[in-house]
């Protein structure tokens, strides 16, 4: 369900070295967010960073809407950069794991799976 890798940068290398590969891949960040901080402003301390980057390949994301719009329920996907005792890990919720749940067509399956392949390259590449 989970792609995971643990990266050799800080944190805040690995948040800044991610949007450039997601460009060159082919995606565009939609949002990004840091949890770790919106926790902190809201009195929450953790001992570790959190930054979710909210991606969309807008060419895939349309054919995916028009074979069922309830793919949309996966959409967009996420990238997390996160430390966990002091390692920096860099990884996303699966697509096709998400989208099975919501879809059984074996066009969007197709789909997916490019997509997959292709939010593993960002992820491997930022690491």
């Amino acid at each position: 369900m989970f792609y995971i890798v643990e990266s050799s940068k800080s944190f805040y290398e690995a948040n800044f070295d991610l949007g450039p590969v997601v460009e060159r891949l082919g995606f565009s960040i939609l949002h990004r967010q840091d949890i770790g901080e919106l926790l902190q402003r809201r009195g929450i301390d953790i001992d570790e960073d959190c930054q979710v980057h909210e991606v969309i390949h807008y060419r895939y994301a349309a054919d995916l809407l028009a074979i069922d719009m309830r793919l949309g329920l996966a959409l967009p996907w996420r990238i997390s950069v996160f430390t966990e005792n002091g390692t920096t890990r860099i990884g996303l919720v699966r697509p096709q794991a998400l989208a099975e749940a919501c879809s059984s067509d074996s066009e969007a399956a197709r789909i997916v799976a490019d997509i997959e392949a292709r939010l593993i390259m960002v992820v491997d590449e930022t690491r």
